[in-house]
């Protein structure tokens, strides 16, 4: 039954969404893409995650009354984790509430840039507008000598070498240097310092994710999300690198697939933010090992047979147009280093995003996707893993699964009946990760699902169970389903259901995230018990609810919910810190070196972990 939605709009992103009457603030601002700064978990006791009622203002929780003051509450100040939608909504959110806050970068020749949450003090590109004084009898100094007085030395490639006398004196020796890295990128007509860009991106197995970053104010112009091109060649990495083991063509058609879809994502992002590419100057990426190795062009033959090792672990700093990536033609491309096999430079960027080399206490960082990354930070060691997950959880080999976008149910409640959130506030087409995580979740509490994942047939279901609940139990041509959505109700004129296999997908991607965190634990002597923190990770991880998880098995259910922080795409924000900073990518050099990385394929205990995992929990 689907419910109709109330619409929140956050500002100043700009960006509406449709929720369910109750649904919190945090949980909007998840399904709006923005993570907000939660500490304390959501229990309502840091007010970190203070935002701004416009409109649809309600009355503040105690909590809240013990954390703001009189005049906040009369301004519509609240707490995101605490305040429920109830009815349509406008929320002005402040970049301090924002986990992985915008850039505050100082512009003019200084090039400082600041972070609110890191450190950022060195911006990767700047310009300097400059008025040289003309050559003339009493001062007879070199073109590039004289531009070198004004900006500071640099080093410049041939070809802007051969411009750059025609330039100065069309141009009457006035004009913008570009610099980065002690490097004379351009130099340009007239005054062009408000015009300086930099893209990160995020290359996922399965989705990619891009973002175009104004480097004068530090925030986010635009962002496109695409399905990977790749996966019409495999759904995980181990299908594309046999892809290229048993094809010569391969590994050049998967890379060309790559390097075109960022392409064609750089022209929307540069004309949603009506920015001219050639004024985007770097680039950064963070994927996993495989997806890296792909972008770049490099064999990843050797990542498919034991010890798994990558061709490098270092930091690549590459021209663009080796790459062939359309940004200036002089722009340089970073990719993040490799900590080990297929713990990538996604993991890397992660780590930077969420400052978890700085951890105090015991934390556990899940990056959970097609490939689920884990690592753990105690007593100044850090240990990290890779698990195959397989792309349940972004909707892959899901009967009718599909990506988090317009017609997807992305919440599932069980009320008597069945209610459930779609994006878009649209008839539903298919269901996201986490409506499946849901919807398992609550079949297992009403007993309409065996903790060895075994649906009941409709004869097997017990009468304690509601009448609406029992008759969306069906034998569909795949065998027994349970109805989200009926003919009537959805989008396509077919129902919308969860399969065995489905359940099944989702128990193998569950199990494989259980068993290395388990082992994980283990390595550096630690019980959940021990865990002051654990920070979940990825595009899917923005939108799983807590309770729905650890009912579940992909987090152990006797951690406590308080401990548990969403963090978002921190591959992402791990790559727009890059783009900011060359401080950030030399400390990210020297992270990826100092983790131990475990690889759970030699690891004895996995096996019978993973197994073991495979069985939903019983309920506590």
């Amino acid at each position: 039954m689907r419910e109709s939605e109330l619409p929140v709009k956050f500002e100043p992103q700009g960006k509406t969404v449709f929720v369910l009457h109750g649904t919190t603030v945090v949980e909007a601002a998840a399904r709006a893409g923005i993570s907000m700064n939660m500490p304390c978990g959501g229990q309502g006791t840091c007010g970190k995650c203070r935002v701004r009622l416009v409109s649809g203002a309600c009355e503040p929780r105690d909590a809240e009354r013990g954390l703001l003051t009189q005049a906040d509450i009369e301004d519509g100040v609240r707490l995101a984790c605490q305040t429920c939608i109830c009815a349509p909504m406008s929320v002005e959110v402040p970049e301090t509430s924002v986990l992985t806050s915008t850039f505050q970068i100082l512009g003019g020749a200084s090039g400082v840039a600041r972070a609110r949450l890191m450190d950022v003090s060195d911006v990767a590109v700047r310009k300097r507008f400059v008025e040289l004084p003309a050559p003339s009898r009493e001062d007879e100094t070199p073109d590039i000598d004289r531009l070198e007085r004004a900006v500071g030395p640099f080093y410049l490639e041939l070809d802007l070498l051969r411009q750059m006398p025609q330039r100065l004196r069309q141009w009457q020796f006035h004009g913008t240097a570009v610099l980065a890295d002690h490097r004379l990128i351009d130099f340009e007509e007239a005054d062009t310092t408000s015009e300086v860009y930099a893209a990160a991106f995020d290359i996922g197995t399965t989705t990619l994710v891009g973002t175009l970053i104004d480097l004068t104010t530090g925030r986010e112009c635009a962002t496109v999300l695409r399905i990977n091109p790749q996966t019409s060649y495999g759904d995980d990495v181990v299908a594309r690198i046999n892809l290229v083991r048993q094809d010569p063509a391969g590994l050049d058609k998967l890379h060309r697939a790559i390097i075109g879809e960022v392409n064609s994502m750089l022209a929307e992002l540069c004309a949603e933010a009506k920015a001219d590419v050639h004024h985007v100057y770097e680039a950064t990426f963070a994927g996993n090992t495989t997806m890296q190795h792909l972008l770049e062009g490099v064999d990843p033959s050797a990542l498919g047979e034991v010890p798994f090792v990558p061709a490098t672990g270092r930091a690549l700093m590459l021209h663009a147009r080796e790459l062939g990536i359309n940004i200036h033609p002089r722009g340089r491309v970073y990719i993040f280093p490799v900590i080990g096999g297929f713990v990538g430079g996604d993991t890397t960027a992660g780590i930077m995003a969420t400052r978890l080399a700085d951890a105090t206490g015991a934390t556990v960082l899940v990056d959970i996707g097609t490939n689920g990354e884990i690592v753990v930070s105690h007593g100044g060691r850090m240990v990290a893993t890779s698990t195959a997950a397989g792309p349940a959880f972004e909707g892959a080999r899901i009967t009718f699964g599909m990506r988090a976008t317009n017609g997807a149910i992305e919440k599932v409640l069980f009320d008597g009946d069945v209610r459930t959130n779609v994006i878009g506030g649209v008839a539903p087409v298919g269901l996201c990760g986490s409506a499946l995580v849901d919807v398992v979740a609550e079949m297992l509490r009403h007993g309409l699902l065996m903790s060895e994942g075994l649906m009941l047939l409709p004869d097997q279901v017990p009468d304690t169970v509601p009448g609406p609940l029992r008759e969306r139990v069906i034998i569909a041509p795949e065998g027994t389903a349970f109805v989200l959505a009926t003919s009537a109700e959805s989008a396509t004129g077919s129902p919308v259901y969860v399969t065995q296999k489905d359940i099944r997908e989702l128990q193998l991607a569950t199990a494989a995230i259980r068993a290395g965190f388990s082992i994980l634990l283990r390595r550096v002597g630690l019980t959940v018990g021990d865990v002051d923190q654990v920070l979940i990770a990825g595009g899917f991880g923005n939108f799983i609810r807590r309770s729905n998880a650890q009912r579940i098995g992909l987090l152990p259910a006797d951690l406590e919910r308080r401990r548990i922080s969403f963090v978002g795409n921190t591959s992402l924000a791990g790559a727009r810190l890059a783009a900011a900073s060359q401080k950030i990518r030399h400390r990210a050099e020297e992270i990826a070196r100092e983790i131990e990385h475990v690889d759970l394929s030699v690891d004895p205990e996995f096996q019978e972990q993973y197994v073991e995992a495979m069985f939903f929990p019983e309920e506590g």
